[in-house]
């Protein structure tokens, strides 16, 4: 079945100037039919009689009562005066041998009557208008009040470019579990016929910018019914029952459209664990939930009516709306692999004019941990910054700069920085290098600058060879190194009380985050920390958020001391790694303030020979 054609109603604002233009109009004319048609002096009739006996006037047209006199200098009426009808100009006093012209105008004598009945229907007829106005206005806002409490879902379904799964890059493996939901919509009766129940409701899970939504609307697209999309946020509103009224008026009209498809954005905003609020709006997002509940449970025998939702926070919905018969699948859309990456790089740049020199492989080996939006991004600022230098194609060189640009920040150039200033900067991220570069489980260096990124007044990049789906306690450790590589290389040039603030606000938060990581929830502290992880519950207290811990005072204390450990370590680690390769430090220190940037070829030469010392081994 075809979703209902609903015609757009006519703009409120086109309306009102349509209505303001004919009250305009009504007014224009209402002056016009009642001002006087001229500009003429009016006088006594017996003077003009008696001024053209004299010959002083050249000319009387008379027109009715009316006589509009033209004197003997001019050549245009400048008076006029009233008449008595009743008689003739000869009866009236003109002479018969008067030197003066006289013309007759042979008027309607409907025409005065035409003019003065629409002058007086004008008035009431504007009035009626303004009335009539005001009257639809009043009404359109009670249908309004009246209609608070309708579902405000969008409609799809007669698009004529209707997403597909073919025109989605990557993700085969929702597609292909979303392809049972799409069969059961265009051949229900082929699982009717043995029994089988298709699930009622399936939730997409994923990280934001993995294409949820659009899986969603291929899913739409690829049955070829109605598909009702709606956020979470938009049945919570301050009135108590509201949520709960737009639920059941979205499930009525998909009912009405079976078979159909309601997707729910973000359905966190609204399908959080209940018993947590505290009065006011979160007993109206909990009443809200509670029909989503009975609607989707209370679903008719045959009614073929499938909800999605969408969200990134699977982890904090409500255990019943999860359950069977409501939430019965759950399809995983995780960051996309090399494969896909390049595929959906594909995509995004198959419409745009592109260079041969462009290497989206090697621009997908990069671009591991980003997004479908993230790539996507990518391509859009490739083409800006093509454009932006006049060019009609799009070179390698503005898909090197855009993925730099998402991926650590633009380029500030323009921040003037001291001598002193670059040399540390440069001591500071060859620090970072040299430990990145000899610790066996870091990534490689990808690119070292001291040209300010984004809030960091230099960059020392790294990037993993392959995916990496799981990492190991080396891993961890080695990372931690790196990261305090760039304070310990100031410490060990300038001496600890001289150490600056460029490892306060990144570096050293990083690290504390990553070792809290290893012990909190990777199991992989020391001593009886290991294997054991330490989960908050979050609640609301007064309408604010607040992390219950489950464990006492004294673990939390030995966790404490555990991260303080680790990050011990790694700067020992560091340190010992700086001290073994100072002369490599001084070259790359030397080429950054000689050219800024080095690429990982560069910075590979130059740390051809660097070692690690026993001492730095784990």
């Amino acid at each position: 079945m075809k979703p209902k054609n609903n015609k757009p109603k006519p703009n409120n604002t086109i309306r009102t100037i349509i209505f303001l233009l004919m009250v305009g109009g009504l007014a224009a004319a209402i002056i016009f039919a009642n001002s006087s048609t001229d500009e003429l002096e009016q006088v006594s009739f017996s003077s003009v009689i008696e001024r053209a006996n004299n010959g002083e006037i050249k000319d009387l047209n008379v027109d009715q009562e009316r006589v509009e006199v033209t004197l003997q200098d001019s050549e245009e009426p400048s008076q006029f005066a009233i008449r008595d009808t009743s008689g003739t100009l000869q009866d009236q006093g003109l002479s018969p041998d008067a030197p003066v012209e006289v013309t007759f105008e042979s008027t309607d004598d409907s025409r005065g009557l035409i003019i003065g009945l629409a002058a007086n229907l004008l008035v009431p007829i504007a009035i009626l208008l303004v009335l009539i106005y005001m009257f639809r206005s009043a009404q359109g806002q009670g249908n309004q009040a009246m209609s608070f409490g309708k579902s405000k879902a969008r409609l799809y379904g007669n698009e004529k470019d209707k997403v597909l799964f073919k025109d989605i890059a990557g993700n085969e493996n929702a597609k292909e579990d979303l392809n049972e939901v799409v069969d059961f919509l265009k051949h229900p009766e082929k699982f009717k016929d043995v029994g089988a129940k298709i699930p009622k409701g399936v939730l997409l899970v994923g990280p934001p910018g993995t294409g949820k939504t659009m899986i969603a609307r291929a899913v739409a697209g690829e049955a070829s019914v109605p598909y009702f999309s709606i956020s979470g946020s938009e049945f919570v509103e301050m009135f108590v029952g509201v949520g709960a009224s737009r639920v059941r008026d979205l499930f009525s009209k998909a009912k009405k459209n079976a078979p159909a498809i309601i997707f729910v954005d973000e359905i966190d905003a609204v399908g959080r664990k209940r018993g947590s609020g505290m009065g006011g709006g979160h007993d109206e997002r909990e009443q809200t939930l509670n029909q989503i509940l009975v609607e989707m449970d209370g679903f008719e025998q045959g009614q073929n009516v499938i909800v999605l939702a969408a969200t990134n926070r699977a982890d904090v919905l409500d255990n019943a709306l999860l359950r069977p018969g409501r939430f019965d699948r759950r399809v995983m859309i995780g960051l996309p692999d090399r494969k896909d990456r390049e595929a959906i790089l594909d995509v995004h740049f198959k419409e745009k004019p592109t260079e041969k020199s462009v290497d989206i492989p090697s621009l997908a080996a990069k671009t591991a941990g980003s997004s479908g939006a993230d790539l996507a991004n990518i391509a859009n600022e490739a083409a800006i910054r093509a454009a932006r230098h006049d060019r009609k194609t799009i070179k390698n060189e503005d898909v090197v700069e855009a993925f730099e640009k998402v991926a650590i920040g633009p380029e500030r150039k323009g921040k003037i920085m001291s001598e002193e200033d670059k040399k540390l900067t440069a001591i500071h991220e060859a620090g970072h290098a040299i430990v990145g570069h000899v610790l066996p489980e870091s990534d490689m260096v990808h690119k070292v600058t001291i040209v300010s990124r984004g809030h960091a007044g230099g960059v020392t990049w790294f990037i993993p060879q392959n995916d990496q789906s799981y990492h190991t306690i080396g891993w961890y450790k080695d990372v931690i190194a790196r990261i305090m590589g760039g304070r310990i290389a100031e410490e060990i040039y300038y001496g600890k009380e001289n150490v600056t603030t460029g490892a306060g606000g990144s570096d050293l938060q990083k690290a504390a985050e990553m070792a809290r990581e290893m012990v909190v929830t990777m199991g992989m502290g020391s001593g009886d920390l290991r294997d054991r992880v330490f989960s908050t519950e979050d609640g609301m207290m007064f309408e604010r958020m607040v992390h219950e811990k489950t464990y006492s005072d004294e673990t939390a204390k030995r966790i404490d001391d555990e991260v303080a450990r680790l990050m011990k370590e790694g700067a020992d680690r560091a340190r010992t790694v700086i001290k073994a390769n100072k002369s490599y430090i001084d070259k790359l220190a030397e080429a950054l303030l000689d050219k800024e940037t080095i690429e990982a070829d560069e910075v590979l030469e130059i740390f051809k020979g660097a070692k690690l010392p026993t001492s730095a081994k784990l």
